[in-house]
């Protein structure tokens, strides 16, 4: 069951230590992809905040917290952030920096804090979001100035 696996419990732990008041919500589909997600949940797929690893010149993670309504513009967040541009990162550079696997990724509770965290600014447009809590199959409630709170992101527009 997803509840007993260590990184959802990694996951609620920071969720508690931080403050946060939504509960980790178990699904019984996957919600790998936004659009899983939003189906699952039954909203909107802009209100599901994607999180999303590339790597940065220096080998840091770039963890972008984005609308599933878009995909990620990598030329304009390379631009915006100042480097030539961002790096693939394949599943086991996201396992390493995060400790979680692809389609589970958690903007909080990281075993390697990423070098930098960018927020879209359309998150903002909902009163709730849903991010990944550690499991393909399990999910948070939060808020655009939640996510800034609890991971000291910077709003940035990052995508059409």
């Amino acid at each position: 069951m997803s509840e007993n696996h260590p990184s959802v419990i990694r996951v609620t732990k920071v969720l508690s230590e931080l403050g946060v008041s939504g509960q980790v919500r178990h699904l019984s589909e996957s919600a790998r992809s936004a659009k899983e997600a939003a189906d699952a949940l039954g909203i909107e797929v802009g209100q599901v905040a994607s999180s999303i690893v590339f790597k940065l010149p220096d080998e840091r993670a770039l963890l972008v917290i984005t609308s599933g309504r878009h995909r990620v513009d990598t030329d304009l967040v390379a631009k915006e952030i100042g480097v030539e541009k961002l790096g693939r990162a394949d599943a086991d550079f996201v396992k390493e920096k995060s400790g979680f696997a692809i389609g589970g990724v958690a903007p909080i509770g990281w075993v390697s804090p990423p070098g930098k965290i960018l927020i879209d600014l359309a998150l903002d447009e909902h009163q709730v979001a849903w991010a990944a809590a550690g499991h393909p199959h399990t999910v948070f409630p939060t808020s655009f100035n939640e996510l800034l709170e609890i991971t000291g992101g910077t709003p940035m527009k990052v995508g059409d």
